[in-house]
C-alpha cells in the first residue's frame, strides 16, 4: 500500500495505527514488523505512540528505526559473510574526509583541498546509486570522473583493512550481501514479515533496492510519502521512487491522504496554487476545516538589512500586542549564511533565538576525545580512532614517528596497530619512537582484554583515570571551571553508555559494549541536525531543516530570484525542487505567515537590484497583502522596534 500523505495529514498516526492493526487485528508478532524513517526523533516519537496503543507485551521485539539503524543491525548480525570482524568501527564525515585526503595526497592530486567536498560527494552518491568502483571506472564520463573512480576503489579497499564501514556502507553492504547470498536473504525475509516505511519520497535507489528485496513477491508493505515534499534530490532522494512502486508492484493500492490538520485555509490555498506548477504522477489538493485566516503577507524591503530589521521589530510587535510567546514564531531561509545579519538584529533587541546547526554534544573535542578511545578499544584497526588519541594526552610520539609508521603499514597493507607488532616495524622507526608507540598499543591491549572480560563501565572510568586526562583537560582549559565542565561531559558519556546497556538488559534489545558504542556513532551522526530546544525562544533554521516541523507564525526571508529559487537550480534548469521547498516552507505556518524580500542587495561590496522571486506571482493574489512599496527604511524599523522594546520592558518590570 503507498499512502500519499500531504503536509499536516497525519502521516505518523496512520503507520502508528497500522503498526497497532497488524499486531492486534491480523496477529502479527511485533518481533516480524518493521517500522522504518529518517530519523531518530521521528523513530523515538513512532515508538512512543505504537506504545500508547498496544500492549507492551505484544510489542516485543518490533523493530522502530531509521534505515541506517537497521542496515547497522543486518551488518553487526551478518558481519562475517561480509568478511568484517566484530567491533567494526563507523567512519564519519570527518573520519572519511580525511582518509579521502590522505588517499588523493598520494594519487598525486595537487589541487586535493579544492576537490576533496566533490571527491567525498561523488563516492557517496555511487554508493547511494549502488555503483561499485569497477562500475564508476568503466561508465566515467571524463577524465576527472575515472581518477575519483580509482580514489574511490582505493578508499573501500582501506576502509576494509582499518575493519570499518562509512554511513553510505550502512545500507549498501546489506543490499549487496542479500543479493548475494539469497540464503541470507530467506533468513531476513522470515524474520520481517511486514515493512513500513515513512518519507518514501527522500529514499535513494540503495534503500529503495532494500526495501524491495525485503518484501519480494508478498508485497507486505506500506510506504508513507509526499512526492511534493522532496526536496533532498542533493543527497540521492528519489521521488520517482513513489511512481516505481506502481511498476514494480502492479496491484499496489493507493490511499490519499489530503486533509491537513495543521494550517488556515489561505495557507493551504497558497500552498495549492504554488505546487500546481510542477509536474504531478498522483495529483492531491489539500483541504482544511480550519478558518479562512490572515491574508499572507509580503514585505519588500529597501534592503538585507531592511529586511533583517524588519522580522525582528515585527516579531517584537506581534509578541506584545498578541501576548505570544518567542517559541511561536520562527525565520526559515534557503542558506545559512542568511541568517548572520538576522542574528545580529535578534541580539540587538534582546529577543532569544535558537539556531538550528549549533555545535552538538559530539562535535565536542573532549567527547571526540573520548569516543576515539572507546572506538579503538573495539576495534584497534580504526586508524582514525588511533590518530587522534595516540598522543593526547601527550606521550612524546611526533608527527616523523607517526609519519614512519604509517609508511611501514602502508606498504604491508595492515592498520597502524598491527604494523606495531610487526617486526620489520623497527628497521623503519625509530627506536625511542616504537618503544613509545608500542607502550601505548600494549596498553591498549590491556584495556581492551578488561573491557570485554570485567564490567565495562569500570573500565571505562579507569580509562580516564590512567590516562590522567582531567588533568590534561586543566592545562588545556581556558579556566578550571571550563575544564570542570567538559570533564561533566565524558562522565555524562559514560553513563549515557551504562542506560544503552541497562534499558537493553533482558530484553530482545539486550547489546554489548560495542553495540553500544555503534549505537552511540550513529547517534552522533544522524542527530547532528536534530537538536531540540524547547525554551521560549525565537527558531532560525533553513528550509531544508524545517521539514517536518510546525509553528504558529512563519516567516520565509529572501523570496528573490538566485536566492529562492537558488541560482545553481535556475542554471541547471531544475526549478521543481526549489518550488518544492517553497511548498515545505508555506505548509510549516500554523496561523499567519509573513514573506519577505530585500529590493537591493549587496554582492561583493557592491549593491544590486534584486528580481522578486518567480513563486510570489505563482501565490493566489486575493490571499495576498503587499506592504512595504513606500516601504519603511532602517531608520524607521529601528525606531519602531526601540519603541516596542521599552513596552515589552517596561511590561517586565510593572
Amino acid at each position: 500500500m503507498l499512502v500519499l500523505a500531504g503536509a499536516g495529514s497525519g502521516k505518523t498516526s496512520v503507520i502508528t495505527r497500522k503498526v497497532a492493526y497488524l499486531i492486534e487485528h491480523l496477529g502479527i508478532p511485533g518481533r516480524h514488523i518493521a517500522a522504518v524513517t529518517f530519523t531518530n526523533k521521528a523513530a523515538r516519537e513512532m515508538k512512543e505512540r505504537v506504545g500508547r496503543l498496544v500492549d507492551r507485551k505484544l510489542t516485543r521485539g518490533l523493530i522502530v528505526s531509521t534505515f541506517h539503524n537497521l542496515g547497522l543491525n543486518m551488518i553487526r548480525e551478518e558481519h562475517e559473510h561480509l568478511g568484517y570482524h566484530p567491533g567494526f568501527s563507523i567512519f564519519d564525515a570527518e573520519d572519511a574526509k580525511a582518509l579521502l585526503q590522505d588517499l588523493m595526497m598520494r594519487e598525486a592530486s595537487a589541487d586535493a583541498g579544492d576537490e576533496l567536498s566533490d571527491v567525498q560527494m561523488t563516492i557517496s552518491s555511487w554508493k547511494n546509486a549502488m555503483r561499485s568502483p569497477q562500475d564508476a571506472w568503466s561508465r566515467a564520463a571524463d577524465e576527472r570522473e575515472q581518477r575519483i573512480a580509482i580514489i574511490y576503489r582505493h578508499y573501500n579497499e582501506y576502509l576494509k583493512a582499518y575493519n570499518a564501514v562509512d554511513f553510505d556502507d550502512l545500507i549498501l553492504l546489506p543490499v549487496q550481501l542479500f543479493r548475494d547470498n539469497p540464503e541470507v536473504l530467506q533468513k531476513w525475509r522470515r524474520k520481517i514479515r511486514y515493512m513500513l516505511v515513512d518519507e518514501y519520497q527522500d529514499t535513494n535507489l540503495c534503500q529503495y533496492e532494500l526495501v524491495k528485496l525485503l518484501v519480494a513477491e508478498r508485497a507486505a508493505f506500506t510506504v508513507v510519502g509526499d512526492d511534493d515534499q522532496s526536496i533532498y534530490a542533493w543527497r540521492g532522494a528519489r521521488p520517482e521512487n513513489l511512481a516505481q512502486l506502481k511498476e514494480d508492484f502492479p496491484s499496489l493500492k493507493i490511499v490519499k491522504l489530503e486533509q491537513n490538520y495543521r494550517s488556515t485555509v489561505r495557507i493551504l490555498r497558497c500552498a495549492n496554487t504554488v505546487i500546481a506548477n510542477n509536474p504531478h504522477v498522483f495529483e492531491k489538493a489539500l483541504w482544511s476545516d480550519h478558518t479562512v485566516g490572515d491574508e499572507l503577507r509580503i514585505v519588500r524591503c529597501r534592503s538585507e538589512d531592511a529586511e533583517a530589521e524588519r522580522v525582528a521589530t515585527e516579531i517584537l510587535d506581534q509578541k506584545l500586542k498578541k501576548g505570544l510567546a518567542f517559541r511561536d514564531f520562527a525565520v526559515l531561509y534557503r542558506g545559512n549564511h542568511q541568517a548572520r545579519l538576522l542574528e545580529m538584529k535578534l541580539q540587538a533587541y534582546q529577543i532569544p533565538y535558537h539556531i538550528s546547526g549549533g555545535q552538538s554534544f559530539f562535535s565536542k573535542n573532549e567527547i571526540k576525545d573520548a569516543m576515539s578511545y572507546l572506538r579503538l578499544l573495539v576495534n584497534p584497526d580504526d586508524d582514525a580512532a588511533f590518530l587522534r588519541v595516540v598522543n593526547v594526552p601527550r606521550r612524546e610520539i611526533g608527527p616523523r614517528t607517526l609519519e614512519q609508521l604509517s609508511h611501514y603499514a602502508r606498504s604491508r597493507n595492515v592498520s597502524l596497530f598491527r604494523a606495531l607488532g610487526d617486526m620489520g616495524a623497527e628497521t623503519h622507526v625509530t627506536e625511542k619512537g616504537l618503544d613509545r608507540l608500542r607502550r601505548f598499543a600494549h596498553w591498549v591491549d590491556n584495556t581492551c582484554e578488561r573491557l570485554h572480560r570485567e564490567d565495562p563501565i569500570p573500565v571505562i572510568k579507569q580509562l580516564f583515570t590512567d590516562i590522567e586526562y582531567e588533568e590534561w583537560l586543566h592545562l588545556h582549559s581556558g579556566s578550571p571551571k571550563q575544564a570542570e565542565r567538559r570533564m561533566e561531559n565524558i562522565w555524562y558519556l559514560v553513563e549515557s553508555i551504562q542506560r544503552m546497556l541497562d534499558d537493553g538488559k533482558g530484553t530482545a534489545d539486550e547489546m554489548g559494549i560495542e553495540d553500544a558504542i555503534s549505537r552511540l556513532i550513529l547517534r552522533d551522526m544522524m542527530e547532528q541536525r536534530e537538536e531540540e530546544d524547547d525554551s521560549d525562544k525565537v527558531q532560525l533554521l533553513t528550509l531544508h531543516a524545517s521539514k517536518g516541523l510546525e509553528f504558529p507564525h512563519v516567516f520565509i526571508m529572501g523570496l528573490e530570484e538566485e536566492i529562492l529559487p537558488h541560482r545553481s537550480s535556475i542554471e541547471e534548469g531544475n526549478v521543481e525542487e526549489e518550488r518544492r521547498l517553497m511548498y515545505v516552507g508555506i505548509t510549516r505556518a500554523r496561523e499567519t505567515l509573513t514573506l519577505t524580500f530585500a529590493a537591493q542587495r549587496k554582492q561583493y561590496g557592491e549593491k544590486l537590484e534584486t528580481i522578486p522571486s518567480r513563486f510570489l506571482d505563482e501565490l493566489p493574489e486575493d490571499d495576498l497583502r503587499w506592504e512595504g512599496t513606500g516601504d519603511l527604511d532602517v531608520e524607521a524599523n529601528q525606531q519602531k522596534g526601540k519603541a516596542t522594546l521599552s513596552a515589552l520592558l517596561g511590561d517586565l518590570g510593572s
